[in-house]
Parts: structure tokens; C-alpha cells; sequence
């Protein structure tokens, strides 16, 4: 009756564990109650049947899981899971803009040191490296970026 207490033990710890890993993200109670099951499961052994049976459920236990973890990483279980879908989209919030260094505009926001700026009758992000431009400010466009422009004051 013993060792079928310790088997029991041992196996709800183990099916505990496997929540916790791959089910249920971070520490909660299936995590301590696998803790909780395994630790009681070798407790019980030590104290009931031997240290003999004791170590014998230490390793087994310690075994077991790993051997349990690596069968459930094996089977296709986890893809069932997994998210296979490839974002192939870009940001690119110039791409139909129009601007060129030299170009010339208005900030429709302050500037500080990011901002939106009107140029060429377009409104885009914009930043300056020197100082803050107060909004209505005439800028001129030093670089253009990928996401934005870099303008200064003229």
C-alpha cells in the first residue's frame, strides 16, 4: 500500500510539473503543487518504507520528470500549440512622401526634440538634433530617414 501511495504521488507531481512547464505560464499553483506532491512523495518514502526506498524514489522521481518533459517536448503536442504565421509587413511611413534634403516647411508641432513637421504638403515625424522649435517655426530638411526627417531651423 505504501509504495502505490509514493507511485501516486509521484505521478500527479510529475502531470503537475508538465502544467506547470507547458500549460501555465510563470510560477502558480500547479507549479508548487508538483513541488508540494514530489517532496511528500520522498518524504513518505524515508519515512514509511526505508531509506533504501527513499533514494530509490529520489531518483526515480528526478527520472521520471526528465524523462516525461523529454517525451512531451518530442511529441508534436507543443506545435499544435505553437504560432507558425511570418509577419513579412514594413513600416515605412515614407514611402509615398515626396522630400528631398533642402526642402523647406513648418512645424505643425513643437519640436523637442520630436514633432510633426508640414512639408511640401505633407505631414510627417520629424526631429532635430540642436535645440527645441516651437510649432509654426520654418524648418529645412537636413536628412531624410526611414521612419522620419531630420530638420533644422532656418
Amino acid at each position: 500500500m505504501e509504495i502505490t501511495i509514493v507511485l501516486v504521488l509521484l505521478l500527479a507531481g510529475i502531470v503537475f510539473l508538465l502544467l506547470e512547464l507547458f500549460l501555465i505560464p510563470g510560477l502558480s499553483l500547479a507549479g508548487i503543487a508538483s513541488l508540494v506532491l514530489n517532496t511528500s512523495a520522498v518524504y513518505y518514502a524515508y519515512t514509511k518504507i526505508g531509506s533504501t526506498a527513499g533514494h530509490l524514489t529520489l531518483m526515480g522521481g528526478l527520472l521520471l520528470s526528465g524523462v516525461a518533459v523529454w517525451i512531451f517536448m518530442k511529441t508534436k503536442t507543443l506545435d499544435k500549440m505553437s504560432l507558425k504565421a511570418e509577419i513579412d509587413g514594413k513600416n515605412d511611413p515614407l514611402a509615398n512622401v515626396k522630400v528631398a534634403v533642402g526642402d523647406t516647411g513648418i512645424t505643425v508641432s513643437r519640436l523637442a526634440p520630436m514633432g510633426k513637421v508640414k512639408v511640401n504638403g505633407y505631414i510627417m515625424e520629424a526631429k532635430t538634433n540642436d535645440d527645441f522649435v516651437d510649432q509654426g517655426s520654418e524648418i529645412r530638411i537636413v536628412e531624410v530617414l526611414n521612419t522620419n526627417v531630420l530638420v533644422e531651423r532656418v
